[in-house]
């Protein structure tokens, strides 16, 4: 999948290949393919299920970025992995030259500024939420991994693009108006909603493997109320 990727950006684009698993041995053998590949950079989950300490994340993201000399953006989302990386953990990793930046889905806008104050410049942070890029931009954050950017990918580049140039007014707007549909990302299990409006709109069949499965119907209705707000031609 990454080297089909990488083929087909030609170039236009820099390509992100998340790497990640709960494996140290076994991300950086994913790394090593990746960067081999001609990947720009990767994104590396924290390890899920076996509940890494502290001292245990360190360990990881630095054995990675010792192996591998390719630009790592770690990933920060507890919800999904079971563990969170606290801020002093984040600063640390920070002084590594191969980690250029995280993405962070706690959903904690606290922990998310003390963790660019203790920093200090050293990090690149990117929102792992959409419903709070904004909020993370205005506290430092450079901008977004995205979900919603797969059916809109045109006004997460504005309001994106607006607060990096200052124009708070502009980059509320376009935030308040995508936010219900962000919002609707949560009707079930990432991905589930969002593949099921690529396929609303043409993007895609929305199939999934096992263990996710189709969106209900109740659900997509929601989801289609939603997108018809927005203005989306479904």
């Amino acid at each position: 999948m990454v080297e089909e990727t990488i083929k087909a950006a030609a170039g236009r684009v820099p390509v992100i290949a998340g790497t990640g698993t709960n494996s140290t041995a076994n991300t950086i053998v994913l790394t090593k393919h990746a960067k081999g590949a001609g990947a720009d950079a990767v994104l590396i989950v924290n390890p899920y299920y076996n509940k890494p300490t502290q001292a245990g994340l360190l360990a990881h993201f630095r054995a990675i970025a010792d192996a591998v000399d390719i630009p790592i953006i770690m990933y920060n989302i507890p919800g999904r992995t079971g563990v969170n990386m606290l801020p002093e953990t984040v600063a640390e990793l920070a002084e590594h030259p191969n980690i250029v930046g995280i993405k962070e889905a706690t959903g904690d806008v606290v922990q998310m500024t003390q963790d660019i104050v203790l920093c200090r410049g050293k990090l690149c942070f990117l929102s792992g939420d959409d419903t709070l890029t904004l909020p993370l931009m205005a506290v430092g954050g450079a901008g977004v991994i995205s979900v919603v950017a797969n059916i809109v990918p045109g006004d997460v580049v504005a309001m994106t693009h607006a607060a990096r140039n200052g124009d708070w007014k502009r980059a509320q707007e376009v935030h308040l108006r995508l936010f219900p549909l962000c919002q609707g990302r949560f009707y079930e299990t990432n991905p589930i909603p969002v593949k099921t409006a690529m396929r609303l709109l043409g993007l895609g069949n929305a199939q999934l493997r096992l263990p996710m499965t189709p969106m209900g119907e109740a659900n997509v209705r929601k989801l289609e109320k939603a997108m018809k707000a927005y203005g989306l031609p479904i």
